[in-house]
Protein backbone atom coordinates (compact mmCIF):
# COMPACT_ATOMS: atom_id res chain seq x y z
CA UNK A 1 0.00 0.00 0.00
CA UNK A 2 2.44 2.16 1.04
CA UNK A 3 4.82 1.54 -1.99
CA UNK A 4 2.11 3.01 -4.06
CA UNK A 5 1.43 6.19 -2.39
CA UNK A 6 5.43 6.58 -2.80
CA UNK A 7 5.34 5.83 -6.53
CA UNK A 8 2.45 7.98 -7.01
CA UNK A 9 4.22 10.99 -5.14
CA UNK A 10 7.43 10.14 -6.98
CA UNK A 11 6.11 10.30 -10.08
CA UNK A 12 4.07 13.57 -9.90
CA UNK A 13 7.35 15.08 -8.48
CA UNK A 14 8.92 13.87 -11.86
CA UNK A 15 5.90 14.55 -13.97
CA UNK A 16 5.13 18.33 -13.11
CA UNK A 17 7.51 20.95 -12.94
CA UNK A 18 7.09 23.48 -9.63
CA UNK A 19 5.43 27.40 -10.44
CA UNK A 20 7.22 29.33 -7.82
CA UNK A 21 4.48 31.78 -5.64
CA UNK A 22 5.03 35.12 -5.89
CA UNK A 23 3.93 37.65 -3.40
CA UNK A 24 0.80 39.01 -5.59
CA UNK A 25 0.10 35.46 -6.48
CA UNK A 26 -0.71 35.10 -2.53
CA UNK A 27 -3.15 38.01 -2.61
CA UNK A 28 -6.37 36.68 -4.48
CA UNK A 29 -7.33 40.37 -4.83
CA UNK A 30 -4.18 42.06 -6.39
CA UNK A 31 -5.17 42.79 -10.06
CA UNK A 32 -1.94 41.15 -12.51
CA UNK A 33 -1.76 42.93 -16.15
CA UNK A 34 -0.71 40.13 -18.46
CA UNK A 35 -0.54 39.56 -22.04
CA UNK A 36 -0.38 36.56 -24.35
CA UNK A 37 1.97 37.39 -27.23
CA UNK A 38 1.07 34.09 -28.87
CA UNK A 39 4.11 32.19 -28.39
CA UNK A 40 3.12 28.32 -29.69
CA UNK A 41 6.66 27.65 -29.79
CA UNK A 42 6.81 23.21 -29.86
CA UNK A 43 3.49 23.48 -30.68
CA UNK A 44 2.59 22.59 -34.42
CA UNK A 45 -1.19 21.94 -34.56
CA UNK A 46 -2.57 25.30 -32.64
CA UNK A 47 -5.26 27.62 -33.29
CA UNK A 48 -4.22 31.13 -32.16
CA UNK A 49 -7.63 33.04 -30.73
CA UNK A 50 -5.93 36.65 -31.70
CA UNK A 51 -5.81 35.70 -35.53
CA UNK A 52 -8.67 37.04 -37.06
CA UNK A 53 -7.99 34.28 -40.36
CA UNK A 54 -9.09 31.55 -37.90
CA UNK A 55 -12.11 33.09 -36.55
CA UNK A 56 -14.42 29.72 -37.09
CA UNK A 57 -11.85 27.78 -35.97
CA UNK A 58 -12.31 29.58 -32.49
CA UNK A 59 -15.81 28.15 -31.75
CA UNK A 60 -15.02 24.48 -32.17
CA UNK A 61 -11.14 24.02 -32.53
CA UNK A 62 -11.63 21.90 -35.95
CA UNK A 63 -9.27 19.51 -34.13
CA UNK A 64 -6.52 22.08 -33.15
CA UNK A 65 -5.75 23.06 -29.69
CA UNK A 66 -6.68 27.15 -29.36
CA UNK A 67 -3.95 29.42 -27.43
CA UNK A 68 -6.26 31.31 -24.95
CA UNK A 69 -4.96 34.88 -23.15
CA UNK A 70 -6.80 36.57 -20.34
CA UNK A 71 -9.34 37.95 -22.58
CA UNK A 72 -9.96 34.72 -24.46
CA UNK A 73 -10.35 32.78 -21.69
CA UNK A 74 -13.32 35.41 -19.89
CA UNK A 75 -15.03 35.26 -22.89
CA UNK A 76 -14.90 31.46 -23.86
CA UNK A 77 -14.76 30.00 -21.03
CA UNK A 78 -15.40 31.73 -17.58
CA UNK A 79 -15.44 35.44 -16.57
CA UNK A 80 -13.66 35.59 -13.18
CA UNK A 81 -13.98 39.17 -13.05
CA UNK A 82 -18.02 39.46 -12.91
CA UNK A 83 -19.03 36.21 -11.23
CA UNK A 84 -18.24 34.42 -8.09
CA UNK A 85 -19.35 31.00 -8.76
CA UNK A 86 -18.69 29.10 -11.37
CA UNK A 87 -20.69 29.17 -14.94
CA UNK A 88 -18.85 27.90 -18.16
CA UNK A 89 -19.57 29.96 -20.91
CA UNK A 90 -19.18 27.19 -23.57
CA UNK A 91 -21.78 24.59 -24.89
CA UNK A 92 -19.11 22.04 -25.77
CA UNK A 93 -17.05 20.38 -23.23
CA UNK A 94 -13.57 21.94 -23.12
CA UNK A 95 -10.37 21.16 -21.57
CA UNK A 96 -7.76 23.77 -21.04
CA UNK A 97 -4.01 22.76 -20.78
CA UNK A 98 -2.05 25.23 -18.47
CA UNK A 99 1.60 25.03 -19.75
CA UNK A 100 4.93 27.11 -19.95
CA UNK A 101 7.40 27.30 -22.77
CA UNK A 102 10.20 26.23 -20.00
CA UNK A 103 8.56 23.03 -18.57
CA UNK A 104 9.53 20.23 -19.83
CA UNK A 105 6.38 17.72 -18.94
CA UNK A 106 4.38 20.61 -20.80
CA UNK A 107 6.28 19.59 -23.56
CA UNK A 108 5.50 16.08 -22.98
CA UNK A 109 1.45 16.45 -22.76
CA UNK A 110 1.60 19.01 -26.13
CA UNK A 111 1.48 16.53 -28.70
CA UNK A 112 -0.89 14.19 -26.48
CA UNK A 113 -3.20 17.61 -26.46
CA UNK A 114 -2.95 18.00 -30.46
CA UNK A 115 -3.39 14.46 -31.30
CA UNK A 116 -6.83 13.97 -28.52
CA UNK A 117 -7.90 17.57 -30.13
CA UNK A 118 -8.12 15.55 -33.39
CA UNK A 119 -9.95 12.49 -31.88
CA UNK A 120 -12.21 14.50 -30.30
CA UNK A 121 -12.97 16.75 -32.99
CA UNK A 122 -16.65 17.86 -32.49
CA UNK A 123 -17.06 16.53 -29.52
CA UNK A 124 -14.55 18.61 -26.85
CA UNK A 125 -12.42 21.97 -27.37
CA UNK A 126 -9.06 22.13 -26.36
CA UNK A 127 -7.57 25.18 -24.82
CA UNK A 128 -3.65 25.89 -23.70
CA UNK A 129 -3.05 28.80 -21.46
CA UNK A 130 0.69 30.10 -20.96
CA UNK A 131 0.94 30.66 -17.31
CA UNK A 132 4.01 32.83 -17.48
CA UNK A 133 1.64 35.46 -19.91
CA UNK A 134 -1.55 34.88 -18.52
CA UNK A 135 -0.32 34.95 -14.26
CA UNK A 136 -3.89 35.91 -13.36
CA UNK A 137 -5.82 33.39 -14.38
CA UNK A 138 -3.18 30.70 -12.91
CA UNK A 139 -3.73 32.97 -9.69
CA UNK A 140 -7.63 32.73 -10.18
CA UNK A 141 -7.44 28.49 -10.38
CA UNK A 142 -4.57 28.03 -7.92
CA UNK A 143 -1.85 26.74 -10.19
CA UNK A 144 1.08 25.75 -8.30
CA UNK A 145 2.31 23.23 -10.68
CA UNK A 146 2.14 22.55 -14.33
CA UNK A 147 1.00 21.06 -16.30
CA UNK A 148 -2.36 21.27 -14.94
CA UNK A 149 -5.22 20.15 -17.16
CA UNK A 150 -8.95 21.71 -16.01
CA UNK A 151 -11.64 19.26 -17.68
CA UNK A 152 -14.65 21.52 -18.69
CA UNK A 153 -17.84 19.65 -18.96
CA UNK A 154 -20.90 21.48 -20.58
CA UNK A 155 -22.54 21.66 -17.26
CA UNK A 156 -21.50 20.91 -14.14
CA UNK A 157 -17.90 21.60 -12.00
CA UNK A 158 -14.71 21.27 -13.74
CA UNK A 159 -12.11 19.25 -12.46
CA UNK A 160 -8.05 19.93 -12.47
CA UNK A 161 -5.20 16.58 -13.12
CA UNK A 162 -1.83 18.14 -12.08
CA UNK A 163 1.52 16.74 -13.70
CA UNK A 164 2.02 14.72 -16.95
CA UNK A 165 0.15 11.97 -17.40
CA UNK A 166 -0.50 9.60 -20.26
CA UNK A 167 -2.91 9.84 -23.29
CA UNK A 168 -4.67 6.67 -21.91
CA UNK A 169 -5.62 8.69 -18.28
CA UNK A 170 -6.40 11.56 -20.27
CA UNK A 171 -9.07 9.81 -22.40
CA UNK A 172 -10.15 8.20 -19.12
CA UNK A 173 -10.87 11.20 -17.78
CA UNK A 174 -13.08 12.75 -21.23
CA UNK A 175 -14.42 9.75 -20.64
CA UNK A 176 -15.25 10.03 -16.55
CA UNK A 177 -15.82 13.68 -16.50
CA UNK A 178 -16.81 15.16 -19.68
CA UNK A 179 -19.15 12.03 -20.48
CA UNK A 180 -17.63 11.86 -23.75
CA UNK A 181 -17.02 8.56 -25.77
Amino acid sequence: YWTVIILLVTSLALFSCGKKKTKAQNNTTTNVQTTDNGDNEGVNNVVNTNSSTNQTQTTTGNGKVIVLNKDSFKEKVFDYTTNTEWKYKGTQPCIIDFYADWCGPCKQVAPIMEDLAKEYNGKVIFYKMNVDNNQEVAQVFGIQSIPSVLFVPANGKPQMAVGAMPKESYVKAINEVLGVK
